[in-house]
């Protein structure tokens, strides 16, 4: 990784705004390696300079990993002419640098990941990895077995080749039936043409969880939180991830 202006690797660490961050190091409050740097411009190597803010260290994060309870009403995009995006929820440092993992219709709502992680949104949303992703949805028309059969043989939605086997679990069966689905794709709006190919409609559709995240039930909607160690590692070695 290239050295870094000591401002800069400061305001990407969200210490505050480039103006504000100079004023802090002209009044020697930051040490790089235990020596004061009183001079903005003074380059630092993220991986080996060690980074104190009045005696506490600011460690340099390359990457950073957000889980948020997507509400409905955004879009998941990086910008949009007409729409609220889902960056608009964020306040966190390198925001233009983000972008959200997938996209969730502006309807529906639950689990989304955004990050500045490339790589890691590349290997999650790869065809070839089919990775998992559950939903929750609420479905207009009794939903039984014979819907769990289809889906798991595989449904024509006017793709190419029919979706591949998901899973279906029923949670309620009535006129407005409660289930919970688990694909390895992500085609455009598919749950709703999974459902729509059996007659019937989703009326409301939250994603619960995504390859080895799953959503933080305290999360409310338009609420996020960074991913903890043991989650960012585990989407990396992804076990849901197959090849």
């Amino acid at each position: 990784m290239k050295n870094l202006r000591l401002d800069k690797y400061l305001a990407d660490m969200g210490i505050g705004t480039r103006s504000e961050i100079k004023e802090i190091i002209k009044k020697g409050q930051v040490s790089v390696n235990g020596e004061s740097v009183k001079r903005p411009e003074f380059k630092v190597d993220p991986e080996m300079d060690i980074v104190t803010l009045n005696g506490k260290k600011i460690a340099y994060a390359k990457f950073s990993y957000y889980m948020l309870n997507k509400p409905a009403g955004y879009v998941s995009a990086t910008e949009d002419e007409i729409h609220k995006t889902v960056l608009d929820i964020l306040e966190v440092p390198q925001k233009k640098d983000f972008f959200p993992v997938g996209r969730l219709d502006i309807d529906t709502e639950g689990l989304l990941l955004i990050t500045n992680d490339g790589a890691l949104a590349h290997k999650l949303l790869s065809p070839k990895k089919h990775v998992k992703k559950t939903y929750f949805a609420k479905i207009r028309g009794r939903v039984d077995d014979t819907d769990v059969t289809r889906m798991k043989a595989g449904l024509d939605i006017g793709e190419k080749k029919p979706t591949l086997p998901a899973e279906l679990v029923i949670l309620t069966s009535d006129e407005i039936s409660e289930i919970c689905l688990t694909i390895t794709e992500g085609k455009f709006h598919q749950v709703k043409r999974m459902f729509e190919a059996v007659g019937k409609e989703v009326l409301y559709l939250k994603r619960l969880s995504m390859g080895t995240l799953s959503l933080d039930d305290t999360l409310k909607p338009g609420q996020y939180r960074p991913l903890s160690e043991k989650e960012i590692s585990d989407l990396k070695g992804n076990s849901d991830v197959r090849a």
